[in-house]
């Protein structure tokens, strides 16, 4: 009587599906895994539906118990066959598991349906058998005819075997004989995203090459997300689409993620080819070879590679020399050509593949190199390889090892990356921009590809000459040299076209909405009252809004996507806007001009770049990216997203540094206290270590804020080995230290010594000795007769007087440095010493983190710049701006200004231009002094 609640025909479904998992023929189940229809699939799920309704109703009417019992039976029945016709996963997207509610029914009294279930085993048992002997049938009558078609293609139309005449001798590869796969428990993991191909990569079977391959074949293999899950079951899973992270199902097996990627993309245009176009003959011709070749493959995994495949072998080989044509079905390559090679083993992760092509013969080899050759294979290979990140393609041998920090990029080949730089020329490149572009720089070196250093101009407003030429120089500071300079403003006429384009097709309109109620409305998700305006209307109003005229500034171009969507960004964007202000290269051509939102995607793509490197602040846009190719039918760009890096202390704003600059908290953008590239550069960083810093975070997705610290540590390993040593003493602190038996100062007497004490290499120098000295009167605080002090680079002397003018001691050549308490830094009292000034400089922010709604001016240090002035070694005198030298016991400086430079160039930080040599403290990573020598400012 419960039969009345679902069709005869899903009941049907119910019992013949419902049993697969526990066929006695391996092969044959795993031929219905991967051939599952969507078709059936929509069967099994309305009769679930069905059998979910009733249960309702008979509740809600207070039905009888036994009826309402019998109805749950059903229930759980239809769960679990649409579970097993799609591999494991129930109608709700998760795993299928009714064990723990078999335990409380079986609680709660209610017995299981053992005669639905035998009635139903019993049916599968039928319709097999019946198969079986339909199939012996078939052959016996091919046979006397002189043919013998293939066991799985009973039908005339399915491919013949191999003629005599091109009979081919199939000679199976060494390939063992896999036994018959146990059947595996589904595991748990995590929801779905849309478009997100879930599978396990260390299990051979549930590697999805067919949808990948697909994937790179259309150029669309972006799209794609791959996602590592080593808990998946045997199939891989394809989320479908769906609203927001979620996608709104599962579809699982390899050739059903396939077949749904290439029916429901948005350009069809380049996936319906692979699915035989709109022909249906065609269309049936590479579904027949997508069947044939799953039931081999099933029945090879099962039997072994010979058994199961030596048939697809001589079909193929025939198939191939009846038609003369290249490919399976024709002149291109489909799906069904995709499917056969992943059957006969190309869709492996190994390259070559362990098929041996002398086995497979002529006709069949060659069609197999043709495709394992292609370079969408490459790439599927790449992708597969290394969809954990850990591992690359083979292929990849004549790359350079990655650089610790650095994860490889997805998709990426050799000699076919491209990347790009696309700065704003509104501001000057801060530290943050120096990890974008030296990411970039490093991929595409890496993978002997080509940088494209594009200036994105779309904004005159905010755009000048001064910015633009300031980057170039910048770049050259950070060792970029791009191998092609362009700009975005030199695609203006055909972004133009592109917009004229969208609304024609009804993918944009024009909106005069004012700022304001547009925001509401897409906060509200309310659809613009402008948005179902006329074609002609909307080129009207784009037209008007291009002009310049007064009337069309009040219009704007609107992308019409989702105003449901939960992603902000795909709510109808603006994609154009009028501004008046004159361009800085174009003048006064254009008077509108493309978003950044517009004009990123087509230019990317239309220039040739291969991967987009974008900080995570970008993610909820690449879904909008991505839209808008796939809308223009433009060259799909993979985009691969990093952490854009961050300081302690520290603003990136461009906004906020001008401010800084002008309200005079700093003297330009290239102040030393400032994060611009010119700044850290002029404090003292080492190109060579910046790089090494930044590429040692690598491309990480993480949002973390870095220490400065740690920054400058890394810097100090590279710049200490090659900084020559000098002694200074402070003008202010300065004690005399009269040697009685020493040189006296007119005799001009020198000392050779080491420029580097630990590298002999760098050289040596002059330093003069004399009976009159200066040191610091902090280093002689307590000092005691008798007492020995060591002189650094010159020897040992004691103590034989200390009154207020002076401390005499008398210098003893064979003294032992072991017996000094005391280390002094010195200097001989002359008049070629000369005066240095020596800045040391703090962070223009004292709050480690600035929450989003403090404001940053309220956090001003102060007390960020003090300098002081002391003797210098006259050997400093011939050092040239950007030499770094260690001051002994004060620490790393870079000469700033020279002595006597009294240029425009040699001004000091305070603007004056005295002719002291000026010297910038290069931080060491450490917040402790290096020595009693004091500091002015605190280290960090």
């Amino acid at each position: 009587g419960s039969c009345n609640f679902i069709t005869a025909r899903q009941f049907v479904l119910l019992l013949l599906l419902s049993p697969l998992t526990s066929l006695k023929h391996p092969q044959k189940y795993h031929h219905q895994q991967h051939t599952v229809h969507m078709s059936s699939l929509e069967d099994l799920r309305a009769a679930v539906t069905a059998a979910a309704d009733s249960v309702t109703s008979l509740k809600a009417s207070g039905g009888d118990p036994a009826d309402i019992k019998a109805a749950v039976v059903i229930l759980l029945g239809a769960k679990k066959a649409f579970a097993d016709a799609n591999g494991g996963i129930g109608v709700d997207g998760k795993p299928f598991s009714d064990g723990k509610k078999d335990k409380k029914k079986k609680k709660e009294g209610v017995a299981p349906p053992p005669k639905l279930e035998a009635n139903a085993e019993n049916a599968a048992k039928k319709a097999a058998k019946k198969a079986e002997k339909a199939a012996k049938k078939a052959a016996a009558k091919a046979a006397a005819a002189g043919g013998a078609p293939p066991p799985s293609a009973p039908s005339a139309d399915k491919p013949p075997p191999a003629p005599a005449a091109v009979a081919t001798t199939f000679k199976a590869p060494a390939v063992k004989a896999k036994a018959p796969a146990k059947k595996r428990k589904v595991a748990q993991f995590g929801k779905v995203e849309p478009l997100q191909l879930c599978f396990s990569p260390n299990d051979g079977d549930a590697i999805p090459f067919i949808t990948i391959m697909c994937a790179a074949l259309t150029g669309l293999d972006p799209d794609l997300k791959l996602k590592m899950d080593k808990h998946r079951a045997a199939a891989p899973a394809l989320g479908t689409t769906g609203v927001g992270k979620v996608a709104d199902a599962v579809v699982t097996g390899d050739v059903t993620c396939a077949t749904y990627f290439l029916k429901t993309h948005q350009r069809l245009d380049l996936t319906l080819p692979l699915l035989g176009g709109e022909d249906p003959i065609a269309q049936a011709k590479v579904g027949e070879w997508v069947e044939y070749a799953s039931k081999c493959k099933g029945a090879a995994e099962a039997t072994g590679f010979a058994a199961g495949c030596s048939e697809l072998v001589e079909s193929v080989a025939c198939a191939l020399a009846a038609s003369g044509s290249v490919f399976l079905t024709g002149s291109a390559l489909t799906l069904a050509d995709v499917a056969v090679f992943d059957a006969l083993g190309g869709g492996t992760k190994v390259h070559p593949s362990p098929v041996n092509l002398e086995d497979l013969g002529p006709e069949a080899g060659r069609w197999f190199k043709l495709i394992e050759m292609s370079p969408a294979t490459l790439k599927c290979r790449h992708l597969l390889c290394g969809v954990d990140g850990s591992s690359e393609f083979p292929a990849s041998g004549v790359l350079d090892p990655l650089v610790s920090g650095c994860h490889m990029l997805e998709g990426a080949l050799p000699f076919e990356v491209t990347t790009r730089f696309p700065p704003e020329p509104s501001g000057y490149l801060h530290i943050g921009h120096a990890k974008a572009v030296l990411l970039n720089d490093y991929y595409a070196r890496r993978y002997k590809g080509k940088l494209i250093v594009r200036f994105d101009d779309t904004n005159p407003s905010k755009e000048k000459e001064e910015f633009q030429q300031s980057i170039v120089e910048d770049l050259g500071k950070l060792g970029v040299h791009p191998d092609v300079v362009t700009y975005t403003s030199d695609y203006f006429e055909q972004m133009k076209g592109y917009a004229v384009e969208l609304i024609k097709n009804g993918l944009a309109f024009m909106d005069d909405t004012d700022q304001e109620a547009m925001q509401a409305e897409r906060m509200a998700r309310k659809d613009s009252s402008r948005r179902g305006l006329s074609v002609e209307d909307n080129i009207k109003y784009f037209e008007l809004m291009c002009s310049g005229d007064a009337e069309g500034a009040k219009w704007c171009l609107r992308a019409k996507i989702n105003m449901q969507s939960v992603n902000g960004t795909m709510r109808d964007p603006v994609l154009y806007r009028q501004n008046l202000t004159p361009h800085h290269r174009s003048g006064t051509t254009y008077k509108a001009y493309p978003t950044y939102d517009l004009a990123c995607p087509i230019v990317d793509s239309v220039e040739g770049v291969s991967h987009a490197l974008r900080t995570t602040e970008y993610n909820d846009r690449d879904e909008q990216y991505a839209w808008i190719q796939n809308a223009l039918k433009l060259r799909r760009v993979r985009i691969h997203g990093f952490a854009r890096m961050g300081f302690q202390f520290t603003e990136l704003s461009k906004r906020k540094l001008t401010w800084f600059v002008e309200n005079g908290h700093v003297t330009g953008w290239d102040d030393p206290r400032f994060p611009t590239v010119r700044g850290v550069v002029r404090r003292g960083i080492n190109i060579g270590a910046l790089r090494s810093y930044i590429l040692g975070q690598g491309a990480s997705r993480r949002l973390t804020l870095m220490e400065w610290s740690k920054f400058w540590a890394e810097n100090k390993k590279v710049i200490d080995d090659g900084a020559p040593r000098y002694m200074c003493c402070s003008t202010e602190g300065a004690k005399k230290l009269r040697i009685t038996n020493a040189p006296a100062p007119d005799d001009n007497v020198f000392l050779t010594i080491d420029c580097h004490p630990k590298f002999p290499e760098l050289g040596k120098r002059l330093i003069k000795t004399s009976s009159e000295l200066l040191v610091e009167d902090s280093d002689v605080q307590g000092v005691e007769v008798g007492e020995m002090i060591g002189l650094m680079r010159w020897g040992v002397c004691k103590v034989t007087d200390v009154n207020d003018d002076a401390i005499v001691a008398e210098f003893l050549p064979d003294g032992d440095v072991k017996d000094c308490k005391r280390k002094l830094t010195w200097l001989s009292e002359s008049k070629q010493n000369h005066t240095v000034k020596l800045f040391e400089f703090d962070n223009l922010i004292n709050k480690k983190s600035l929450e989003e709604e403090e404001n940053f001016k309220d956090f001003i240090n102060e007390n960020n710049l003090a300098y002081m002035t002391v003797h210098g070694d006259a050997g400093m005198k011939s050092l040239a701006v950007d030499d770094v030298v260690q001051i002994e016991r004060r620490g790393l400086y870079r000469v700033d200004k020279v002595y006597g430079d009294k240029g425009k160039g040699g001004k000091d930080v305070l603007g004056r231009g005295e002719e002291e040599l000026v010297l910038f403290m290069i931080p060491d990573g450490k917040k402790k002094a290096m020595s009693s020598l004091s500091t002015k400012l605190e280290h960090r």
